[in-house]
């Protein structure tokens, strides 16, 4: 751990957003310490790109956390019971809540994050959420990381003796998701070692549930090919 460096939590799924959050915030001269959640998704493969893209990426550490949020269900990420929605193209996907929202999840993982946080004396979260290119999830929204920031700042013993004063860091916010290829890009990340679909097929991208289609799409309007499609993650 370098004393030079100041330390920053920074949420990894494997996907392609959060592996330019990582990015991001080793650009920015944090000692980046990456955690990623085991919690029951089906589309557990994207742990294994998380330990590529945290390697890559230089992360200090890599942890990842086992919760088991299937005991709730109400996700086509973590009920079998429930379909991953599939489309044609990136324009049939509704403006609606789709059915792979997981109830609560980034106030779950910020949680986490902000515990850990608070033990490694970091006053710094990153979390790779859009409120353009994105699903409709309500937890990606800037009002929502606003008041997720204010509530966390009076929740930890160093929030209230006032040794952290956290900031939750949302550097994609604003991006659409051919800029946030274009930023990670420019930040060296390699796209081919991240993993986004929801219902992989023997470890491969689906195609056509929301998570690729946007994807896709993203890299389409930079000229690009997903380089992603057609390795195993």
């Amino acid at each position: 751990m370098s004393a030079s460096k100041p330390q920053a939590v920074v949420l990894l799924s494997g996907g392609l957003d959060s592996a330019t959050a990582l990015a991001v915030a080793a650009k920015e001269g944090f000692e980046a310490n990456a955690l990623s959640f085991r919690y029951g998704q089906r589309h557990n493969v994207e742990l294994e790109a998380a330990a590529r893209v945290a390697k890559a990426l230089g992360a200090t550490r890599h942890v990842v956390a086992d919760i088991d949020l299937r005991i709730f269900g109400g996700s086509a990420l973590t009920d079998d019971d429930l379909a991953v929605p599939h489309h044609e193209s990136a324009e049939e996907i509704g403006s609606e809540i789709p059915i792979t929202y997981v109830p609560a999840r980034n106030t779950i993982f910020l949680s986490f994050a902000l515990a850990w946080a608070e033990t490694l004396g970091a006053s710094d979260v990153f979390i790779g959420v859009s409120a353009l290119d994105y699903s409709g999830y309500p937890d990606c929204r800037p009002e929502y990381i606003e008041a997720y920031e204010r509530m966390a700042n009076l929740a930890t013993k160093a929030g209230v003796e006032g040794s952290q004063r956290l900031k939750i860091h949302t550097p994609l916010i604003d991006l659409t998701k051919a800029d946030t290829i274009r930023l990670g890009l420019s930040l060296g990340v390699d796209y081919s070692l991240t993993h986004s679909c929801y219902d992989p097929v023997d470890g491969r991208p689906c195609g056509t549930c929301d998570s690729c289609l946007l994807r896709t799409r993203g890299f389409a309007e930079l000229g690009m090919s997903d380089p992603a499609v057609g390795t195993v993650s």
